[in-house]
């Protein structure tokens, strides 16, 4: 299904399976991993976030049906006055311990500070009710509650909640609600981002007449094979192994060149059949002139992986692992060009080769200081 909204102020438009929650969208889609799960039955209350301004739970709520309206899960609040405060109180009373029910914790604190500021001991321990921690005691998360009341920092009462109490704070500009949302947003950039740039030893207009042809490129492109291309449209599959772990992305991209620029575009969706996964991105691409006779093609992509593999799109070792796979197609590319050899790519992504190259590389460098 296709659905539109708010999250931490950005319009998104994306497509989600029925089936999906909010807290899964979020932390898989959109990679804000700030929204814990924990029970997934709505009992726990780590994953507790803002939709419309009102704390929900996220793992009972569908993303699909969250169209037009605004969600703001913790990252969102990186900037709200209570969130400030709550911040500074949680630090000052030891309201945390292990930290995972912290995000949920904080958006309830916020919601009794905004609703309740009149709010006693009892009243702060039921509202806290449907948070459970099981470290603190919840002495310390009461005590926070009781100093940021006290302080009565100045906040901004949500627009949906025109019945919140704020006579005992200083109102700012109304927040921004999914009412006020642009009436056609754009389809939301993929959040994880890497850059790579690879150096060959040919002159650039080589280079740029040889990335023209996405059959050539995707020869020198392990496990990478096109299967038709019409104009700017090019349809192809990946196939790329992990130990036993098979996974054939399929799928479709539309790419544009700039000749005066010697650079690019490509916006590609794929779909691996086997585990669901879902990989779409957008990579930038130019060639630029480095040194006599020679070249760099430098990237910039950002990507997002979602289903049963999108763990394994995560963390630093994956900007190395990109750059390790753009050297091997950029060395694979040079001596296409060059003439020096006629065979292809190898017909998988072998990912634990490439990594172990990865290592051996981080090692070099760690002994090489």
């Amino acid at each position: 299904m296709r659905v539109a909204l708010t999250v931490n102020g950005s319009p998104v438009t994306t497509e989600v399976e029925p089936r999906t929650s909010l807290a899964d969208f979020l932390r898989e889609t959109q990679l804000l991993t700030g929204t814990h799960l924990g029970c997934e039955h709505g009992i726990c209350g780590a994953c507790t976030l803002l939709l419309d301004g009102e704390p929900v739970r996220s793992c009972l709520t569908f993303a699909a049906d969250c169209g037009g309206r605004e969600v703001r899960s913790i990252e969102g609040l990186d900037d709200d006055p209570v969130a400030i405060a709550l911040r500074a109180a949680f630090t000052a009373e030891h309201a945390l311990q292990c930290g995972y029910c912290t995000p949920g914790m904080m958006v309830t604190a916020r919601d009794i500070v905004l609703r309740l500021p009149d709010a006693d001991e009892a009243r702060i321990r039921l509202e806290l009710a449907g948070n459970l921690c099981r470290c603190t005691g919840y002495v310390g998360i009461v005590r926070a509650i009781e100093r940021v009341l006290k302080e009565r920092p100045a906040v901004t009462p949500p627009t949906s909640r025109a019945a919140v109490p704020t006579a005992r704070f200083a109102a700012a500009a109304p927040a921004t609600s999914a009412a006020a949302a642009p009436s056609a947003p754009q389809v939301a950039t993929p959040g994880d981002r890497l850059t790579a740039r690879v150096r060959l030893g040919l002159a650039r207009d080589a280079v740029w007449r040889a990335i023209q042809d996405p059959a050539l490129v995707a020869s020198c492109v392990p496990g990478a094979r096109i299967v038709s291309q019409e104009n700017d449209r090019v349809r192809g599959e990946v196939l790329a192994s992990l130990g036993p772990i098979r996974a054939r992305f399929s799928g479709e991209a539309v790419v544009a060149y700039d000749a005066k620029t010697y650079s690019g575009r490509l916006t590609g969706d794929g779909r691996d059949a086997g585990t669901g996964t879902r990989l779409s991105g957008e990579a930038g691409f130019r060639v630029l002139e480095d040194g006599p006779g020679a070249s760099a093609i430098e990237l910039e992509i950002a990507y997002a992986l979602r289903g049963a593999l999108a763990q394994m799109g995560r963390g630093p070792i994956v900007q190395v692992f990109a750059r390790e796979l753009a050297e091997t197609t950029g060395r694979n590319l040079e001596a296409r060009i060059s003439g020096r050899s006629n065979t292809a790519a190898p017909q998988r992504l072998g990912v634990f080769r490439l990594m172990l190259r990865v290592v051996w590389h981080q090692l070099r460098r760690i002994f090489g200081r």
